[in-house]
């Protein structure tokens, strides 16, 4: 996308955050709602507030982006506990467990404020099924990337064109549950054993892509097709046999197993 092009969905973007009044945006510290909290602030810097959750399910890394982007950009940041690990329904995994994560979010933001509520939703998340979303609807959250038509590469043009290199780049990173496969209870430790794995294999193969899988039937380290292609059989045995030792140390004894990036591969939709 030209800077043209994301000037206009900027211009577009503004238009909405204008008919909205005093807001507060959810920031996750992924490109889309960091994005959206940068251009609502810079906008009307009196006018918005920013809300973070930090929970086990987020890694250390996105919250220290929200703090360092904050800091900068001078945001009224107020960092939560929206207590999804104390609701039973999100402990328990089901298929729309991100339903109870958002209901959870928006209850608490909802504490904190009477602020139209904001979230990075943009286009491209109305292509699947999204019980996030239906918690906003629930809520009354406002989409703003999605009443202004933009995607998900026009928000990383919009980030690009604001000076926004550290986000643009971002590789998307949904929660730290969303590797954990449906039905498998959700826990603090297994989701910091998880974010080790992925920062491990990540420092040892410079993938594009890694997520760590945790399945009925063991552990899979899924990499992008490239970095997998490059890996021999020795070469597997034995990053898998260090991260099966990882799990091992902390009680979790675990096959380990690589296959392909496959997005929310963990997920098991119900039939």
């Amino acid at each position: 996308m030209k800077n043209d092009a994301a000037t206009t969905a900027i211009e577009r973007l503004n238009a909405v955050l204008a008919s909205l009044g005093p807001v507060a945006v959810a920031a996750s510290g992924g490109v889309d709602s960091m994005t959206l909290a940068i251009l609502a602030h810079r906008r009307a810097p009196d006018a918005c507030q920013v809300f973070h959750a930090a929970s086990p399910a987020v890694p250390p890394e996105a919250t220290a982006r929200v703090r360092r982007h904050a800091a900068r950009e001078g945001w009224a940041l107020t960092v939560i506990d929206a207590g999804e690990f104390a609701d039973p329904e999100y402990r328990r995994n089901p298929a729309n467990r991100c339903f109870h994560c958002k209901t959870n979010l928006y209850d608490t933001i909802a504490r904190h404020t009477d602020r139209a509520v904001l979230s990075g939703a943009n286009l491209d998340d109305l292509g699947d099924w999204r019980p996030g979303l239906e918690a906003a609807r629930d809520h009354g959250v406002r989409h703003p990337y999605i009443e202004a038509a933009v995607g998900k590469a026009a928000v990383r043009a919009i980030a690009d064109h604001l000076g926004l290199d550290d986000l643009a780049a971002l590789p998307s990173s949904p929660c730290l549950s969303s590797r954990v496969e449906t039905g498998i209870r959700i826990e603090a430790d297994m989701l910091a054993l998880v974010h080790a794995a992925e920062k491990f294999v990540a420092r040892r193969l410079r993938p594009r892509t890694v997520r760590c899988r945790v399945r009925a039937d063991g552990v899979v380290i899924e990499v992008d097709s490239t970095t997998l292609d490059r890996l021999d059989k020795d070469d597997k045995a034995a990053l898998g046999e260090a991260v099966a030792a990882m799990f091992a140390r902390e009680g979790q004894a675990r096959d380990v197993r690589f296959a392909p990036y496959r997005m929310g591969s963990a997920f098991l939709r119900p039939s």
